[in-house]
């Protein structure tokens, strides 16, 4: 067996009746000219049969301890059914892009069933451009975004005619430990608690703002004292400080139903690394400002626009290279300003530029195992109502919330991949909203473009599919020759010109 981490729980805990903890894709796949013919359920069954002995958490199934006495367990599934999770429906006539991703929406708001392992793929049939989408469906507490990517990777091939698994093993079984055998293992667990907590203690305390609970009363006056000893005692005075983000609050910033919007597009790659060469940024940069401006104009549109930034949640991955393959999360969450509250497109992108590199110097300066050191403070016989708690206070609170929205960069290959046969088109992103944070903007990059995939309340921003032609507006405000006729067009039309 093996056990979650702190970190991994708290993505169990957070769950409510209208807000869940998984993740997942929209694959767009071409199999016009697969040498099977058109893709179809039993293809896909067949592949996931050949590889889910590589992928260990697809077929981890969750084991509670009795009593919460300590964090759940994985076993290895005596009762595996294919059937239960990879499934198959078609798009009613004509398949619009908005027809799937309503279908996607509904798809994505149902929590997984935790009896049995914590993923789903469906099959989706009739999209209006030809071709099959894929949705995969998985449980946040499984994986982050490194770990999701190495999932793809295996389920990916480099080839149409895919590739020999030389290394293919029997898929594992375990039997299921009885509630005793559980309660029993809770108990051994209990004298850990307070060794857990002492030893987080130093690199928590000095840091305490940077985690959930920053939002608590008097955790910034905790933070600051126990960085100062901290210096005293070690001669650090070199940590740089943390920003002071004040989030105003915003109609997608309050308590979210249960209930999904989903909306996708593309950008080119070229034409944002274009931006980025002519500025010397990075594509983050370029691509944080682009998102920057889509939500400017919605606030616009809807008559919201504060005169202070928004901040955003950035997951930033800590994973090392020795922890490859073995999946979890090892992730930091980290805060900065998006300044929709300036006009010019170009000191956008400077700020943002400045803001992320005080992000990335901060990141640098915090211990990794930030996030599960903190939840070491919380006995696991309380933890999931403590997260809830804590949660839902630095998001929902009465004054300003610690966050406005998500946005989530994540690399990806940039050659063609194939899945059973079939081209990878594109791969959008179908990401997390909580409670006071009703929208979400995950970007992958793949092949040559950009794969954007917004998720939000669906009573909160009943008009999210408009965000993607303003992500497209964005971009194109920010393009050297776009920018270049603007300027030559108002030369034309000054005074001096026509004198």
């Amino acid at each position: 067996m093996r056990q979650l981490t702190s970190l991994d729980a708290q993505f169990l805990a957070l769950e409510t009746p209208r807000q869940s903890g998984h993740v997942g894709a929209l694959a767009i796949l071409d199999d016009s000219e697969r040498a099977g013919g058109k893709l179809d359920i039993d293809d896909i069954c067949k592949l996931m049969a050949e590889r889910l002995p590589l992928l260990p958490p697809l077929h981890w199934r969750l084991t509670e301890v009795p009593l919460g006495l300590d964090y759940p367990y994985w076993i290895e599934d005596p009762d595996f059914d294919m059937d239960f999770h990879v499934r198959e429906l078609a798009l009613p006539a004509p398949g619009t892009d908005a027809k799937l991703a309503e279908q996607v929406a509904r798809i994505i708001a149902r929590p997984l069933d935790r009896s049995r392992p914590l993923w789903e793929l469906y099959l989706i049939h009739g999209l209006e451009g030809g071709g099959v989408g894929m949705l995969t469906k998985v449980h946040h507490a499984l994986i982050d975004g490194l770990s999701g990517a190495e999932i793809m990777a295996v389920l990916f091939d480099l080839e149409p005619e895919g590739r020999d698994l030389d290394d293919r093993k029997p898929l594992r079984t375990e039997r299921e430990p009885s509630d005793f055998e559980m309660l029993a293992r809770g108990l051994a667990g209990i004298p850990r608690y307070p060794v857990r907590m002492l030893r987080s203690m130093p690199r928590t305390l000095p840091n305490l703002t940077d985690t959930p609970f920053g939002t608590l009363p008097g955790a910034d006056t905790v933070s600051r004292v126990a960085g100062r000893v901290q210096r005293a005692v070690g001669g650090d005075g070199s940590r740089p400080g943390r920003q002071e983000l004040r989030a105003p609050k915003t109609s997608f910033n309050r308590r979210i139903s249960a209930h999904r919007r989903f909306a996708f597009g593309q950008l080119s790659l070229d034409e944002v690394k274009a931006v980025k060469d002519e500025h010397g940024f990075t594509v983050n940069d370029v691509v944080v400002t682009i998102a920057t401006g889509a939500v400017r104009r919605w606030l616009i549109e809807h008559g919201e626009l504060p005169t202070d930034p928004l901040v955003a949640q950035i997951p930033v991955s800590v994973r090392t290279s020795e922890q490859t393959g073995t999946y979890g999360n090892r992730i930091m969450l980290m805060s900065a300003p998006i300044y929709t509250n300036l006009p010019d497109p170009i000191v956008r992108l400077r700020k943002t530029h400045e803001a992320l590199s005080v992000m990335k110097e901060r990141h640098r300066a915090l211990p990794a195992e930030l996030l599960q050191d903190a939840n070491h403070f919380i006995p696991p016989a309380v933890f999931a109502r403590a997260a809830r708690a804590t949660f839902a206070l630095s998001t929902s609170s009465p004054g300003r919330p610690t966050w406005n929205l998500v946005i989530s960069n994540v690399p990806g290959p940039q050659l063609p991949l194939y899945c059973a046969g079939a081209r990878l088109d594109a791969n959008y992103p179908v990401s997390v909203i909580t409670d006071g944070m009703g929208l979400n903007i995950t970007v992958m990059s793949y092949c040559g473009h950009l794969d954007f995939g917004l998720v939000a309340d669906r009573d909160q921003m009943p008009d999210l599919w408009k965000m993607i032609d303003w992500l497209k507006e964005s971009l194109e405000e920010l393009r050297p020759k776009r920018r270049a006729r603007r300027s030559t067009k108002k030369a034309k039309e000054s005074p001096e010109a026509r004198a």
